[in-house]
């Protein structure tokens, strides 16, 4: 087959290989013209061309009338399958530390930390869910495989929480014997099978994450008029749905753990499960697909290969043809449109550097397209945005465990009504349904005067907000526990931290419950649809992998700051800022401590945010979208 070639333009200077010159930026503004069209160019995966993102049935047809698929019916099934995935992460997150405190005997400290460590792992190794659905499986695929796998999971807890030969000896270990550390402790093997059985749940959510936001935005017909506001609407209804879950879980399953046990706690969390999946399945025939566009991670690294082979080439030798890209307005990459380039990390070019030993049928590892490159730079590109959201994640985990500490010392009664210390963790959940009730009726009225946006504000204005409004939370929280530890020690109750305060009531910590719930809202919904738009076409689970990773990443940071605090605070006596008797510890300095890198990480995000380039978009009206 034959090649068209275009010729560099004699007019642009010699640039060093791996430099930048004085007429850089006039050399990268040239750079994009250069192309050599070929027919001889090897598909991924020997799938031929692609007509984009054209959705396609279970079967991988396209689908001739979307009108009988997808949009807001589908996606139905899809918020009832994530709000139960997230009634099974909340309910086991808030009571897998108490569980394994006063069923298995484990440390306070220890059980904290595993459950961390289980909610960093569930996160952080959602990029492995994120790669299968867009290498091989497609989204569909990897959550029905994976909604199975926590299903499991999930029913080996609770068969493990029923059974007695799977707990250690529960007779005379009442709570003085469970702080001394006295109560016959959980054998290897009965920790070995409640481990096994937690990870298989994790790894099950894992494999959900990244895809059940993306597959449910992919129910909506980009070529529409009104698909902005569809997708802007779908994250927050998503959201919505996965705050339900999270309410669910901090009042039936702990309501129903303390009057029916644990077993049926986590029994209640597996039908759950089970009845969402029935759910999910339902809706097989309404949903839209895209093809998996092919191993992410092998495109990645052929660029990174043929970049660093042709490091000493120079766009402007002799040798020089263009940059590589196949013909017409196809890609060769199955589910993703062309990118056009772009004119930053101008080193990963050299992937799409042609030279005349290149030959007319060059290996991918040689020379990759001017998109495949592109996407490399998106991903590089996107990397700083989720990244300072790690802060707010671990500021969450904190809160999971810090704040319960708080509450067991507080009057946690409603006139008559006594609330389990484990429901605070609900009011979050309902302050965020709230902020999403209103999201549309007040909120975006008044900012889109203020910003001229018609959505109120920007993706990464939101995620901004969100960020601003966790400092004040966090900052709040180191207020009232200085005052709660002053008051505990003036009436009486140092040493005593096991009782509630009768005249110092609990609802004082909905203020940083309220405020961490808003800031919440903001923060990973703007975040969410913020890593859907921009990630490219064949790589939407692993753009939303990104949110979960950092999430994960949040997780291990905090038990890793944990770690660090006890250590660097700890006297002679063995006492901390993180002490079990929380009136003789300092949460309040661990609170302030998160203020300051909170806000740090704050300036981080404006400076990351200032500086990014939203991804070339085919029409002027994308284009010209305004930046944070």
């Amino acid at each position: 087959m034959g090649a068209s070639e275009i010729k560099s333009p004699g007019s642009v200077l010699e640039t060093p290989g791996g430099g930048c010159s004085s007429s850089s930026m006039h050399h990268r503004k040239e750079l994009s013209v250069f192309f050599l069209e070929s027919d001889n160019r090897r598909l991924a995966l020997g799938r031929g061309y692609t007509g984009g993102t054209t959705p396609v049935n279970i079967h991988g047809k396209p689908i001739t009338n979307l009108s009988k698929t997808g949009g807001w019916i589908a996606a139905l099934f899809i918020f009832g399958n994530e709000m139960a995935e997230r009634m099974a992460y909340f309910g086991l997150s808030v009571n897998m530390v108490a569980f394994m405190f006063y069923v298995m005997h484990r440390p306070f400290e220890s059980s904290s930390n595993a459950v961390n460590n289980f909610l960093g792992i569930s996160q952080a190794s959602s990029v492995l869910g994120g790669f299968l659905a867009d290498a091989y499986l497609g989204r569909y695929w990897t959550i029905a495989i994976f909604t199975t796998m926590y299903l499991i999971g999930l029913i080996g807890i609770t068969v493990g929480a029923s059974l007695k030969i799977f707990v250690p000896e529960q007779n005379n270990c009442g709570q003085l014997s469970l702080l001394l550390g006295s109560c016959e402790a959980a054998k290897s093997w009965q920790m070995v099978y409640l481990y096994t059985v937690l990870y298989i749940t994790g790894f099950g959510a894992a494999g959900i994450r990244p895809c059940v936001s993306s597959f449910g935005a992919d129910q909506f017909d980009e070529k529409s008029k009104d698909y902005k506001t569809h997708l802007d609407r779908f994250f927050n209804f998503f959201y919505l749905s996965v705050t339900l879950g999270a309410i669910i879980a901090f009042t039936l399953v702990v309501y129903v753990q303390m009057e029916l046990g644990w077993g049926m706690a986590f029994g209640t969390l597996a039908i759950a499960m089970a009845i969402s999946n029935a759910l999910f399945f339902a809706g097989t025939p309404l949903y839209r697909h895209r093809l998996p566009g092919g191993s992410p991670l092998t495109r990645v690294a052929q660029v990174l290969a043929a970049a660093f082979r042709k490091r000493n080439a120079a766009f402007t030798s002799s040798e020089f043809i263009g940059l590589y890209e196949v013909p017409g307005v196809k890609s060769a990459i199955s589910g993703s449109r062309k990118i056009p380039h772009s004119d930053d990390f101008i080193w990963l070019d050299k992937a799409a550097l042609q030279l005349k030993e290149d030959g007319m049928d060059p290996s991918p590892w040689k020379l990759c397209t001017i998109t495949q490159v592109e996407e490399v730079k998106i991903l590089i590109r996107l990397i700083p945005i989720p990244a300072c959201t790690i802060m707010l994640s671990l500021v969450l985990t904190e809160y999971l465990t810090l704040s319960v500490q708080q509450a067991y010392t507080l009057n946690t009664h409603i006139q008559d009504l006594k609330l389990p210390v484990t429901c605070m963790p609900v009011f979050p959940g309902l302050s965020i349904f709230l902020i999403l009730s209103l999201y549309y009726s007040l909120f975006v009225p008044i900012t889109r005067r203020i910003t001229g946006n018609p959505h109120g504000a920007s993706q990464l204005q939101r995620v901004g907000i969100g960020l601003a409004v966790s400092i004040i939370s966090v900052a709040w929280a180191g207020l009232f526990e200085n005052y709660r530890r002053h008051y505990a020690i003036q009436h009486g109750f140092e040493f005593n931290f096991l009782s509630q305060m009768p005249d110092l009531t609990a609802y004082w910590l909905l203020i940083q419950y309220c405020l961490i719930g808003i800031a919440e809202v903001f923060c990973i919904v703007g975040l969410l649809e913020f890593l859907y738009e921009e990630a490219p076409d064949a790589m939407k689970s692993i753009g939303s992998a990104y949110a979960a990773l950092a999430g994960g990443l949040g997780c291990f940071a905090a038990t890793i700051l944990n770690n660090i605090v006890k250590a660097a605070t700890r006297d002679s006596d063995g006492n901390s800022w993180l002490s079990q008797n929380i009136n003789t510890g300092r949460f309040d300095c661990l609170y302030w401590l998160l203020t300051l890198l909170s806000f740090l990480n704050f300036c981080v995000f404006l400076w990351s945010a200032h500086r990014y380039k939203y991804r070339a978009l085919e029409s002027e009206e994308d284009k010209s979208r305004a930046f944070i």
